[in-house]
């Protein structure tokens, strides 16, 4: 039996998502094509832009889908109290390292459709979540946590960066990159926890 009867209209969809996911893991975003990603899950080669209707409406899903995993990992860190803020940049690290494709194109703007409603909706579920974590720090609570949350947000998402890039080569141990995050935070001028 082909793979051309493998998937069905129920997971074709699912199936084009996880094919791009792969093919930007391995050899970055450009190398996305829906002819080939129609070829992967062997259906027509018309069949993904059913779903998405250009690579820029698939890329869009992929990062719609990346906000909304990060947003329910730094949730869980909002259990953590005083110290959800520091725990929500080890999760991004973790993010970061755990789910390149979508961290890749979550944020290149020229990539995906920035106007997209559910693309939009997802962001800012994020960054609402980022503010929670700054406002609960004793120290921002008279301040402005837009200012923390982009702070916060910068340093780990710089890490994450130089981390994925490989580099940090040299720098740090070969410890898994949410340790190295959390004893990187404490050199932060005003440490995150």
């Amino acid at each position: 039996m082909s793979d051309r009867h493998t998937y069905h209209h129920g997971d074709l969809r699912r199936a084009v998502l996880d094919a791009a996911v792969e093919v930007i893991t391995a050899d970055g975003p450009a190398a996305v094509s829906l002819r080939d990603l129609a070829r992967r899950a062997g259906v027509s080669h018309a069949a993904p832009a059913h779903h998405f209707g250009d690579k820029a409406g698939l890329l869009t899903a992929i990062a719609v889908e990346g906000n909304e995993m990060l947003a329910a990992s730094l949730s869980e860190a909002l259990a953590d109290g005083t110290r959800a803020l520091l725990e929500f940049g080890v999760r991004y690290v973790e993010f970061a390292e755990s789910h390149p494709a979508h961290f890749e194109v979550m944020y290149r703007p020229d990539l995906h459709h920035r106007d997209d409603p559910a693309l939009m909706r997802a962001r800012r579920n994020t960054a609402e979540l980022l503010r929670t974590g700054v406002a609960a720090l004793p120290r921002t609570a008279a301040g402005d946590t837009g200012l923390g949350a982009v702070a916060s947000w910068s340093l780990a998402h710089g890490f994450a960066t130089l981390w994925r890039t490989g580099n940090l080569e040299g720098w740090v141990r070969d410890d898994p990159p949410g340790e190295v995050f959390r004893r990187v935070a404490e050199f932060a001028p005003r440490p995150l926890g």
